[in-house]
């Protein structure tokens, strides 16, 4: 089911993950794909940068699973200065991410970038 009706969920958990691209490679966020009849609801995202050089960040939805279909992207190649955090998204820009979607994240410099997500989960 690709956009489950949020009105009749029977469970609402708040959920914090983190994650560090150890590649420039393009990265799928699994944990921030949700599983069949669920919706997440996206927080918070955070970026921080834990070297002393700038380091870049791009961050989408995709409109397809596993980081295929069309990305969207949120942030687009934004340089993060020395031991600095950008947040990407907060609880103002907060949005939603179906089980037929995924968040993809392409950082310059491998493992420079530390990502923290808050989410909703409704089920």
């Amino acid at each position: 089911m690709a956009n489950p009706n949020i009105i009749g969920i029977s469970s609402v958990y708040g959920v914090t993950i983190g994650l560090i691209p150890g590649t420039t490679a393009a990265t799928n966020w699994t944990a921030l794909t949700p599983a069949t009849n669920t919706v997440y609801k996206i927080d918070n995202i955070t970026a921080t940068n834990v070297t002393g050089s700038a380091a870049t960040i791009t961050l989408a939805v995709n409109s397809g699973t596993a980081g295929s279909g069309t990305n969207f992207r949120l942030a687009f190649q934004i340089s993060i200065p020395p031991y600095a955090a950008l947040i990407i998204t907060d609880k103002s820009t907060a949005f939603y991410v179906t089980d037929s979607q995924s968040i993809v994240v392409t950082v310059g410099t491998a493992s420079a970038i530390e990502l923290v997500a808050t989410y909703e989960s409704f089920t």
